[in-house]
């Protein structure tokens, strides 16, 4: 029987969850993400036609280069040897992942950009539609499989490569340019990309989190991670009054109000469920390592804010960090990318790394 609850503990509810400090968190980032961006696109220019770089190249667009990264990774464990070309990348993936073992899949709710613009657009869309749609449950799971078939088939591919196969992509002319070719697939969109994006950007407004439902490998290898996690939202059913907000609140639709543990590895721990659940107490963040231990928002908020700024310094000041191509050589790189006919996997200068 379920103790009764008092009307004056109840608190207001939205189905859509209040603003809360994960979103200020997410807007921050995507501001600091947009001036990178605008940052390395006035480096590469400068550098493309020739003149004087007074605009450091910013190491942070490294987060967009998810496959070097796992290369880097792969190599790392196998010889002890660290990506010299795209670091960051290395650590900005090893910080992902480091989130999702200790905080669900906190990476994709609280931190990364693109998931910031996917919930910006579903929410965008629930205003303009009255509701978000919801795809026939069996069309549904055959579609969230793909990302978790596009990971497979990344990590397939990386560790078929042996170690001197890896070596010489990390070291590849077309390597040293993959940052500059991901800033190419958004300022010199072709129409087949710009079609792409255009169906993108539309199913996210309907449908909630329709990229990183689906499609994102990325997203697929942190829940896969999140599943070893301590963390986990928990119902106490005694107080739920089964008012059912929780999960129609619930960004990835997981039946909150029917589990006592989500154990799901779509669940982002973004704690929105926990933001419109009228009885307090009802559902809360914990981990059995600290004892039951309920956790806020403010504190994961600042849990992963403080592990970002803690890995970014460590590894600046071990060297971990920078892209150790110089000046001359990204120039180079530049001059070979607009070269007409050249293939970067085959022809091109020998270009040694700056030691």
């Amino acid at each position: 029987m379920k103790a009764p609850v008092d009307e004056r503990e109840l608190k207001p509810v939205s189905i859509q969850a209040p603003w809360s400090v994960r979103n200020y968190i997410q807007i921050g980032v995507l501001v600091v993400t947009l001036g990178l961006g605008l940052q390395f696109y006035i480096h590469v220019h400068q550098a493309a036609n020739g003149l004087s770089i007074t605009v450091p190249r910013p190491s942070g667009v490294e987060g967009f280069l998810p496959i070097g990264a796992l290369m880097g990774w792969k190599q790392f464990l196998s010889n002890g040897h660290w990506d010299r070309v795209h670091p960051a990348g290395m650590v900005i993936l090893g910080f992902a992942g480091l989130v999702s073992l200790a905080g669900r899949k906190g990476f994709c709710s609280w931190f990364c950009p693109l998931g910031t613009l996917s919930e910006l657009l579903w929410k965008s869309g629930q205003k303009l539609f009255g509701r978000n749609f919801i795809l026939p449950y069996w069309f549904d799971i055959v579609l969230r499989s793909c990302k978790y078939a596009l990971l497979g088939f990344f990590v397939w591919v990386i560790i078929r490569m042996g170690e001197a196969t890896l070596a010489q992509f990390l070291s590849s002319p077309y390597y040293r340019m993959a940052d500059v070719k991901m800033l190419h697939f958004f300022t010199r969109l072709s129409a087949t990309t710009a079609l792409i994006l255009t169906f993108l950007v539309g199913m996210s407004l309907l449908y909630r989190n329709f990229w990183c439902r689906y499609f994102c490998p990325y997203g697929a290898l942190m829940g896969l991670l999140a599943i070893l996690s301590p963390l986990k939202i928990m119902r106490k059913p005694s107080a739920c009054i089964e008012c059912g907000h929780c999960a129609e609140a619930c960004p990835h639709r997981i039946t909150v109000n029917q589990q006592i543990k989500i154990r799901s590895p779509e669940c982002t721990g973004c704690m929105d469920c926990t933001l419109v659940c009228p009885v307090p107490g009802t559902l809360q963040m914990k981990t059995r390592i600290l004892l039951n231990r309920v956790l806020k928002p403010v504190n994961i908020g600042v849990a992963i804010i403080m592990l970002f700024v803690g890995l970014v310094y460590l590894a600046q000041i071990t060297g971990h960090w920078q892209s150790q191509l110089t000046k001359r050589e990204f120039r180079i790189g530049l001059m070979m990318m607009e070269a007409p006919k050249t293939n970067l996997h085959k022809t091109g200068p020998k270009i040694q790394l700056a030691r």
